[in-house]
């Protein structure tokens, strides 16, 4: 017997949870004390792994001050759902939830300066072009 799939909804859900839980800079832990359950339950949550019910979604939207809408796939706005529709808009929002994608758009952000924005860009779509295809152990040089 094969272990029961998360659905795509929840696994949405989830990953929107995640993303805007970062984008204000909270934990998990915090959230979940907040929630007054466990990390590992929030974790679960995000994963897509337990559904998320309606008043535990109401509270999540109100900690993280957006609205529930914005954690479904029909609240985002009709430009943003067109670019989020396809297999590279769902990459793009995986990559965007992703530690990584995290971590450079927060960086990315801080970049005042417009040139140096746009060499980093240059930088890696050159790199995309070149089709790097290191290994995820293999260090690379900075």
């Amino acid at each position: 017997m094969q272990p029961k799939m998360p659905s795509p909804i929840d696994v949405h859900v989830g990953s929107q949870i995640r993303l805007h839980r970062k984008m204000i800079g909270m934990s998990q832990t915090a959230l979940a004390e907040r929630l007054g359950i466990t990390f590992q339950q929030v974790q679960k949550y995000e994963k897509g792994t337990n559904r998320v019910g309606a008043s535990r979604i109401q509270g999540i939207a109100s900690i993280l001050g957006i609205k529930v809408t914005a954690l479904f796939p029909g609240g985002l706005s009709v430009s943003d759902h067109e670019a989020s529709s396809g297999r590279e808009g769902r990459a793009l929002e995986a990559f965007a939830v992703s530690s990584e994608g995290f971590a450079l758009n927060h960086a990315f952000t801080k970049i005042k300066n417009v040139n140096v924005r746009r060499r980093v860009v240059a930088l890696v779509s050159a790199l995309a072009a070149a089709g790097e295809t290191q290994s995820d152990d293999t260090p690379v040089p900075l």
